[in-house]
C-alpha cells in the first residue's frame, strides 16, 4: 500500500509538471517566432535506508521544436521574418547577447529598435536608432533603411541587423524566453541568413495537439488520484480487519 501511494503521488507530480509545460506552450500559440518547448521524464533512484528499490520521475527539458512557423504577411513596416534558419540578435535585460525568432519590433522612447519585450535589437553598428519622422525598410540581407515620411529622397542607412545561424545542439532556451549559445559566447554574424520585411513568423505550436495532450494529462492525473484514494480505502479496510482480531 505504501509503495502504491508513493508511485501514484510521484506520477501525479510529474503529470502536473507536464500540464504546466503544455499550458506554457498554449499560452504562446500566438507569440511570433515561439518555439514549442519539449519535455520528457526520466527515472531517478530514491536514496536512503529501505528505499533502494524505489525511484521517482523527474521532468527535464529536452530542448525545443525547431520546426519553423508559417510566414504571414502583416504589411507592418517593423515586422521582420527570418526565412529558413537563423536568429535575430538582441541584448537581454543584463545587456548580454541573446537570440530570438520574434521579429515583431517596435521603437522605444529614444527611437531605438526593440522587441515587444523591450530588448534592444543589435545591428552591425550597435543598437539601431531611427530618426524622427522616418519609416523603416528592411532588405533581404537584413539591411535597415530609414525613409523620410515627408517624401524626401534622402534615405538614411542605419546598418544591418545582426543575424546568426547557430546549430540546433549549440543553442539553449533561457527562462526569459530568449535563446543563447551553449558556450556562452556571442555568435558570429552569418551573412547568408535572409529576412523578409512586412512579414512575421507564427508560433510553431499546434493548438489542437496541445489541447489533446492537456486532456490526456488531465485523465492521467484523475487516474493517479483515484489510485491514492483506493490505497487509502484499502488501508482503512486492513486496519479494520486487524482491529477485529
Amino acid at each position: 500500500m505504501d509503495k502504491l501511494i508513493f508511485l501514484a503521488a510521484q506520477a501525479a507530480k510529474g503529470t502536473m509538471s507536464r500540464q504546466e509545460n503544455i499550458a506554457n506552450n498554449l499560452a504562446n500559440v500566438n507569440t511570433p517566432g515561439f518555439r514549442q518547448q519539449l519535455m520528457a521524464f526520466q527515472s531517478a533512484p530514491v536514496t536512503g535506508e529501505g528505499s533502494g528499490s524505489r525511484s521517482f520521475a523527474v521532468e527535464t527539458s529536452i530542448g525545443f521544436d525547431t520546426t519553423p512557423g508559417q510566414i504571414q504577411s502583416t504589411g507592418r513596416e517593423m515586422d521582420v521574418a527570418i526565412q529558413g534558419e537563423g536568429w535575430f540578435a538582441v541584448n537581454d535585460a543584463k545587456g548580454n547577447e541573446a537570440y530570438t525568432r520574434n521579429g515583431s519590433f517596435q521603437l522605444d522612447g529614444q527611437g531605438n529598435l526593440v522587441t515587444q519585450e523591450g530588448y534592444s535589437v543589435i545591428g552591425s553598428n550597435g543598437p539601431i536608432n531611427v530618426p524622427p519622422d522616418h519609416r523603416l525598410s528592411f532588405e533581404g540581407d537584413g539591411s535597415v533603411s530609414a525613409i523620410p515620411i515627408s517624401g524626401d529622397t534622402n534615405v538614411v542607412q542605419l546598418g544591418r541587423l545582426k543575424l546568426v545561424n547557430i546549430p540546433e545542439g549549440d543553442i539553449n532556451r533561457g527562462d526569459d524566453g530568449l535563446f543563447r549559445a551553449a558556450n556562452g559566447d556571442p555568435a558570429e554574424a552569418d551573412l547568408n541568413v535572409r529576412v523578409a520585411g512586412g512579414f512575421i513568423e507564427s508560433s510553431n505550436v499546434n493548438a489542437v495537439d496541445m489541447m489533446v495532450q492537456m486532456i490526456t494529462a488531465a485523465r492521467q492525473y484523475e487516474t493517479q488520484m483515484k489510485m491514492i484514494s483506493t490505497a487509502k480505502e484499502n488501508g482503512q479496510a486492513a486496519n479494520s480487519l486487524f482491529g477485529m482480531n
